[in-house]
């Protein structure tokens, strides 16, 4: 009997991914993670992987850096990553990221040396990003336990409970601890299909937030929108998962469609910063005033990246129900609290959201009322009281979601 680890690494290689014969895969892992990313590496060669190439990340040497650095090296980018990573998407190549980040390692960093920092890789890396964006590559984001992620999410504990306890976590939260994995994921599937039919066919106009937490804001979505979630088709038609674990269904608002209030449900986790109990107003699509507990310097860096980081670029719903939420964790990480949690994004737009939009250009995107941006950042919203309400072509209003969670598709 395979044992949960190897069970793990098999079904982000075979289902996140979907490796094909004689593709390359690049994974990017936190140094911390080696051991797992050795294992990803032996099941993707075991699964007729060309080749497998890893690029080592080391968070504490780039604290280091942004502590010591000189300053003008935060507005370089350097073209050897650059050249790497477009150049393996061309040929391509599939991405796998191990995303298990310290959550306070940053909490002292000068949050615009982070922000200029970040502005640059996303210039320099725009065509990769595309390219994942619109599915011209295939990728999958994932998470397994680090120590220091660990005692975050469970201080009271010494350092290996913690430890047990999140790979525990994450386990059930991408069902693989259930005795066939790959199965559960199709029924998963399933289910998700269901939410997207319901609301493809419904074709709203708008969708209207509401909760007792101070959210009440009304998004229009474009004309053209699609809803999408879960698996997603490849360049060869192949099916794969950008996100383990993944319980959302998905689209974009129009970028200048979004008035009102919306309120944080969870702490944000953004380059190694906590934002804590925040909130944004918009008017005609833009964030005219924010405040935040904790962290209001850093969310201020996030929205001056550029006009587009101003803007919603994604509508997110996740039931309140759901493997994830009803463990009752904060994971401070936004791959696993994101998929607890209703939750929208600042900045840039997933093209796939719009019918035919891999194929249209940055102009023609826009035209359709998609927001361009730098930058992409998903925080949470989502409350166990939580209604939404899609809104017709006629103005009527069609319950979504009530108390949290969707309403029956019967």
């Amino acid at each position: 009997m395979k044992n949960n680890l190897e069970k793990y690494a098999e079904l982000l290689v075979r289902t996140g991914i979907n490796i094909q014969e004689d593709q390359i895969l690049v994974i990017n892992s936190p140094i911390e993670c080696a051991d797992f990313a050795r294992l990803a590496s032996v099941k993707a060669y075991e699964s007729g992987a060309r080749d497998v190439v890893i690029r080592w990340i080391d968070e504490k040497s780039t604290k280091i850096r942004f502590d010591m650095a000189k300053d003008e090296v935060f507005d370089e980018f350097p073209e050897w990553v650059k050249v790497m990573l477009e150049g393996y998407a061309k040929k391509g190549a599939a991405f796998l990221s191990i995303a298990a980040s310290d959550p306070e390692l940053m909490k002292d960093v000068d949050p615009k040396r982070m922000s200029r920092q970040q502005k640059v890789m996303s210039q320099g890396l725009e065509y990769y990003r595309t390219r994942m964006m619109t599915n011209q590559n295939v990728w999958c984001v994932a998470s397994i336990p680090t120590a220091a992620w660990a005692k975050k999410v469970f201080p009271e504990v010494s350092e290996e409970v913690a430890l047990d306890k999140l790979w525990e976590a994450i386990y059930k939260a991408v069902r693989v601890d259930q005795p066939d994995p790959v199965a559960a994921w199709e029924e998963h599937q399933q289910n998700l299909n269901q939410r997207l039919d319901f609301l493809n066919n419904h074709h709203f106009k708008a969708l209207r937030y509401e909760n007792a937490a101070g959210t009440d804001v009304t998004l229009e979505l474009p004309e053209d929108h699609r809803w999408v979630g879960g698996g997603d088709q490849g360049p060869h038609g192949k099916v794969f998962f950008a996100n383990m674990p993944t319980e959302e269904v998905f689209t974009l608002p129009k970028a200048d469609g979004v008035d009102g209030t919306v309120v944080s449900s969870m702490p944000l986790n953004y380059n190694g910063n906590l934002i804590e109990d925040f909130r944004f107003t918009f008017a005609k699509g833009k964030v005219v005033d924010f405040d935040a507990r904790k962290g209001k310097e850093v969310l201020r860096e996030l929205l001056d990246t550029d006009e587009g980081a101003k803007h919603l670029g994604e509508i997110a719903l996740v039931p309140y129900d759901s493997p994830i939420s009803n463990q009752q964790i904060l994971f401070y990480n936004t791959l696993f609290d994101e998929n607890a949690s209703c939750h929208f994004a600042l900045g840039k737009a997933y093209p796939s959201c719009i019918k035919g939009g891999d194929d249209l250009s940055k102009e023609d995107l826009k035209a359709k009322g998609a927001n361009d941006s730098l930058t992409h950042v998903d925080f949470m919203i989502g409350t166990e009281d939580l209604k939404i309400f899609g809104i017709t072509e006629k103005g009527e209003e069609v319950p979504v979601f009530d108390q949290g969670n969707f309403v029956s598709f019967s």
